[in-house]
């Protein structure tokens, strides 16, 4: 039986915000800052959100700790009523500091903390796998697995390859395996097409979405030339924090193609939720509603 609409793999941990007044830090010793903020976040998080709060029936799964992150994490999704499966590891669960400036740009300083051979016993994913219509992939090393089976299963499938250099051959199983591809454009350069057409043509994906902030996004269909999407343009005053735009996007984008909307418009709708996220401070802490793309999008 089918009954939900989008099954999240991997990508859970928590996010420190720390707002800094200018990126790069001055070299001294200290730097007052406002209060710091902690959030549960990182991208599996971040699209798995987005779809629940879009009505979409969304079931998360991933590898935490038995620590103090691990069980905000559990609090978390119990008060969202987000339904959430996992399987504790001691390494603990992921984390990352992110330093935000007045303009809302990021760096962030990631600790996967989990070894890259981690394994999950497969009863953690394959009861909801096959109860999905649509399986997104986040690039954890187990999610190989899961992606291949919901292939043969013939459950259509996306992962987000972020700042990816299109070489790289880590993600290279999820580039050429998923058949929705969204990537930054961060480590292309002017490799944009290229890369867009390389996956295309090496793999399964019928569409390939390449993110570039404020720059909007790129649309790569096959035998189309790509396609500009433009950004939101916000007011200075109103990017307030671009933590977890991306992962806004990919909520809105597959929100929309699995109404059965056209991959312009799932572009659009990318768009609208990415930009309805930097208008709110923290990670993952505002997400469109179905209302307002609706409303758009018709």
């Amino acid at each position: 039986m089918v009954d939900l609409d989008i099954f999240v793999v991997g990508g859970v941990g928590v996010d420190t915000i720390v707002r800094v007044p200018t990126l790069p830090l001055p070299a001294q010793d200290t730097i007052k800052v406002p209060p710091i903020r902690q959030y549960v976040a990182h991208t599996g998080n971040g699209v798995a959100m987005g779809c629940h709060n879009l009505g979409l029936r969304t079931h998360l799964v991933d590898v935490i700790g038995d620590d103090p992150e691990g069980a905000l994490v559990l609090a978390h999704y119990a008060q969202a009523e987000l339904p959430f499966d996992y399987q504790k590891h001691p390494s603990g669960t992921r984390r990352s500091v992110n330093l935000v400036d007045p303009r809302g740009t990021r760096l962030s300083l990631y600790d996967g903390r989990h070894p890259p051979d981690l394994s999950v016993n497969p009863r953690l994913y394959r009861e909801p796998l096959g109860r999905t219509r649509h399986a997104h992939i986040s690039l954890i090393d187990w999610g190989r697995h899961v992606l291949a089976e919901a292939t043969e299963a013939g459950i259509t499938t996306s992962t987000d390859l972020h700042s990816w250099n299109g070489k790289d051959e880590y993600r290279q199983d999820f580039a050429y395996g998923a058949d929705l591809v969204f990537v930054s454009t961060s480590a292309l350069g002017h490799r944009i097409e290229e890369t867009t057409e390389n996956i295309l043509t090496r793999g399964r994906a019928r569409a390939v979405v390449a993110l570039a902030g404020g720059d909007g996004s790129y649309l790569k269909l096959p035998d189309r030339p790509l396609r500009h999407i433009p950004a939101i343009a916000l007011p200075p005053e109103q990017v307030v924090d671009t933590n977890g735009a991306g992962d806004s996007y990919v909520a809105g984008f597959l929100y929309a193609r699995l109404s059965g909307k056209d991959w312009e418009s799932c572009a659009q709708a990318g768009t609208l939720a990415g930009a309805h996220a930097v208008r709110a401070a923290g990670t993952h802490t505002s997400f469109i509603t179905a209302e307002e793309l609706d409303r758009v999008l018709a």
